[in-house]
């Protein structure tokens, strides 16, 4: 009975084969060509673009490069409602200033930077643009924008019989925006955990 049902199975496979009435009979060179016109740009219709068409193409065809001589400026993205709220905490505000002096610091280690700058906040809105940062860049003379963002939480995982859990957390996003061009060379996201146990002196 077993042999019978596989015969079967594959003799309904066999049947079920069908092949290209077009092609059958015919030569490699006699198999009909998809002369269609290749499709290079989107034929998507999007009043919302703020980049034509004819720019993308540009754009995703050209070749770039980095200046060798570079001027930077800093703008970190923060999230308002915590701005607003840790504006006057003192580790919030020193912790903010220890991650623009380690990314200066990184940056002037590096022959081809000239000069780094700070945009200050006075010149970026609250939920700032790419063209808004672009141009207070302009206005500090800067090459280059190293943007970056650092969000944080802490988590508990509480315990009965054992001391509790506690997972911290960071994700950093980071890229760079030429001013010249509008383009973003580079960017990079990385999450770093933390993991510890509360003890009796934490949190009291």
């Amino acid at each position: 009975m077993k042999y019978l049902l596989l015969i079967t199975l594959v003799s309904i496979c066999i049947s079920c084969g069908t092949t290209n009435p077009n092609v059958t009979g015919m030569g490699k060179s006699q198999i009909p060509y998809n002369s269609d016109p290749k499709l290079t740009k989107s034929l998507f219709e999007d009043k919302s673009s703020t980049i034509s068409e004819e720019n993308i193409q540009k754009i995703l065809e050209g070749n770039y490069q980095l200046p060798d001589s570079l001027r930077v400026s800093f703008v970190q993205i923060e999230d308002s409602a915590e701005q607003s709220y840790l504006w006057n905490n003192e580790d919030y505000i020193k912790s903010k200033q220890s991650y623009l002096d380690l990314l200066s610091a990184k940056f002037q280690q590096s022959a081809r930077v000239q000069k780094v700058l700070v945009i200050p906040d006075m010149l970026v809105s609250q939920t700032p643009t790419f063209t808004n940062i672009r141009e207070a860049a302009v206005r500090t003379q800067a090459d280059i924008v190293a943007i970056y963002s650092i969000d944080s939480d802490l988590y508990a995982n509480y315990k009965f019989f054992s001391k509790t859990e506690m997972k911290a957390f960071a994700t950093t996003q980071f890229l760079i925006l030429d001013v010249r061009t509008g383009l973003i060379p580079f960017s990079k996201i990385v999450t770093k955990e933390y993991q510890s146990q509360k003890e009796k002196k934490d949190f009291k």
